[in-house]
């Protein structure tokens, strides 16, 4: 593993977890610590060839004597057909799904202006109703009846998300949705949760930014108060905790994992203009003109 879990070993022996974009960067961070518990994980995207490497991977680091299992199940969490499916399967090898992590999902860089519905609706669908689709599927297929926990991995998204509003919408959504399922499950034993991380450089989130993607997280360390990036097993742990028995008491909750970051600065910049219409006329805005037409002498 490339990094040792803090909690003891054979914690999750036993159980059972869904971890949705689980083949890459946070997810597969996620499967991996889990793994490394006991758990026996179901990776799922939609690229089958980038599960079954991660896949193979992973079981390379699993120990002979572990319980320990990772399965790759193609799935676009898009398609609530395909969700259903997927849940179906994981029930009829595994007989249960004690945990769900729901953290598939994708975006691209653009300003408002220059994004079409299309582009806008692939995110939201991703982001949002893709994940709408595994909690009700997985609550109603399994975690009605028997109890579980879920967590919704979503973005430092709390001073809004310029350049990427397509997202901003939708993780903010799914902090929301996170909250009510909290309520509407509780009778059923279903503690939901979400973890927010601030940026988070892993080789293939910078891939697949393309020719922006070097420059795009350079540019984001100047705005973390740790002055670097976090890594996807800095978020795992976070995840373990929340599915673990010494989360038994959280439910509804938004643990930010981002060193402070969503308190701090945006990279977001704002160029000087003119075009905010007036303050109201009088002694204040007199003053204010003054003020600010005037060199400081600091």
């Amino acid at each position: 593993m490339a990094a040792a879990s803090v909690f003891r070993p054979g914690l999750f022996n036993n159980k059972v977890a869904i971890v949705t974009g689980g083949g890459t960067g946070i997810g597969k961070a996620i499967a991996t610590e889990l793994l490394e518990l006991g758990c026996s994980v179901v990776i799922s995207s939609r690229k089958l060839e980038r599960l079954e490497a991660a896949a193979k991977e992973m079981r390379e680091r699993i120990p002979l004597s572990s319980p320990a299992s990772v399965t790759p199940l193609p799935c676009n969490i898009r398609n609530e057909d395909e969700v259903r499916t997927m849940v179906s399967s994981v029930l009829k090898k595994f007989g249960q799904i004690d945990f769900l992590v729901n953290n598939g999902g994708g975006q691209f860089t653009s300003p408002v202006e220059n994004m079409s519905s299309k582009g806008w609706k692939a995110v939201i669908d991703t982001n949002l109703t893709g994940t709408f689709h595994c909690c009700k599927e997985v609550y109603t297929a399994w975690m009605k009846e028997h109890g579980g926990a879920i967590v919704n991995i979503i973005a430092d998204m709390w001073k809004g998300f310029p350049g990427m509003a397509h997202t901003g919408a939708a993780r903010s959504a799914v902090d929301n949705l996170t909250k009510s399922l909290a309520i509407e499950w509780a009778s059923s034993g279903v503690r939901v949760n979400a973890v927010a991380p601030g940026t988070i450089f892993s080789k293939t989130a910078m891939e697949n930014y393309k020719e922006l993607g070097r420059e795009l997280f350079l540019m984001s360390v100047p705005f973390c108060p740790a002055k670097r990036l976090g890594v996807p097993e800095e978020i795992s742990p976070a995840v373990c905790f929340l599915l673990s028995p010494s989360a038994s008491f959280i439910s509804g909750a938004t643990l930010r994992v981002d060193a402070g970051q969503s308190l701090y600065n945006a990279p977001w910049q704002i160029p000087d203009h003119s075009a905010w219409p007036d303050a109201p006329d009088g002694e204040n805005l007199k003053c204010l003109k003054e003020l600010l037409s005037s060199k400081s002498k600091l």
